[in-house]
């Protein structure tokens, strides 16, 4: 089950993981090499020992799709997931004038009063993404990130060319997608975590396996397991394949110092069965709407809040 595979990577991580500093001043209990296997055909692996919110999936990856990689479409879609990526570069820009924002992500958790002063400056800063055109495109972008390199890989849309190799050539060994664009790294809000996927065919079957370099184990590890078992199995539907495994291999697979308790609240839960996928027909993912892809079935445990490092 899905659940038991993710909580043993958990407690893999408090029990042995080695603590280490990173780039966001927080902390992190870290491990190096794991591997997860998710049988795709026994329900769609949204974790169920804490609440996913699948529209967040959904839209991001959808965002993912069309090589979007501007926040608005995804705050049309009430996903505020990169927000504050962009939040940054506008707060760090000369053309920001509001109060002191330094540091945010650390001081909204401390202090409150300024926490009142973030939202506000966030409501601000997401009204003018989402209203005016020229304000959008200078701080709404993130650069060439994830939608980027799926579709316009110095010139090569990957995305599209592996799906008709999946269907012209399914027994290729180059099915591969890269995000990892070492020329344009730097010109992006944040390098690729989830950096190289590859798909397999047997036995009529589509599998998939990602290569993550960095995994936030609480907050973003059961996104990334729920996007890229829905790619799979889209890209299934799209070839007239079944859908076989979603492999998920991690290098630094890490829970920073301030989600442990969330972790441990998690790990105490006992998970529900699985939920399931309801996907209206189409010829090709490219066309696909939010509309087209619902959850069925999905019972789970509560939301756990955590603060996301950024």
């Amino acid at each position: 089950m899905a659940d038991r595979q993710y909580l043993d990577l958990c407690k893999t991580i408090l029990d042995k993981g080695i603590e280490k500093d990173d780039r966001t001043g927080v902390g992190t209990k870290s491990i190096f090499g794991y591997q997860m296997k998710f049988d795709l055909q026994k329900g769609f692996p949204l974790l169920t020992t804490k609440k996913v919110n699948f529209n967040l999936v959904w839209s991001e990856l959808l965002w993912f799709i069309k090589g979007d990689t501007n926040i608005k479409f995804l705050l049309e879609n009430k996903n505020n997931i990169w927000n504050e990526w962009a939040f940054k570069k506008w707060i760090e820009s000369d053309e920001y004038a509001g109060p002191d924002m330094t540091d945010f992500g650390h001081r909204v958790l401390v202090d409150e009063e300024f926490g009142k002063k973030y939202k506000e400056q966030m409501a601000i800063f997401k009204e003018k993404v989402l209203n005016d055109e020229v304000f959008s495109k200078k701080y709404g972008d993130l650069g060439n990130v994830y939608g980027k390199q799926w579709r316009n890989f110095n010139g090569v849309d990957q995305l599209k060319n592996v799906i008709d190799q999946i269907k012209e050539n399914p027994s290729s060994r180059r099915l591969i997608v890269s995000s990892w664009n070492p020329a344009e790294v730097d010109t992006m809000a944040l390098p690729p975590c989830h950096s190289l996927f590859q798909f397999y065919v047997n036995d009529g079957k589509l599998s998939c396996q990602l290569y993550q370099r960095s995994g936030d184990v609480f907050l973003g590890v059961p996104f990334n397991i729920a996007s890229y078992s829905l790619l799979t199995i889209l890209i299934a539907k799209e070839c007239g394949l079944e859908v076989g495994e979603f492999v998920h291999t991690l290098g630094d697979a890490h829970i920073y110092k301030n989600h442990f308790n969330q972790v441990n609240e998690q790990i105490s839960r006992t998970p529900y069965p699985l939920p399931n996928l309801r996907i209206h027909d189409f010829e090709s993912i490219f066309d696909l709407r939010i509309e087209d892809v619902e959850l069925i079935n999905y019972e789970s445990h509560p939301f756990i809040k955590a603060p996301i490092a950024v």
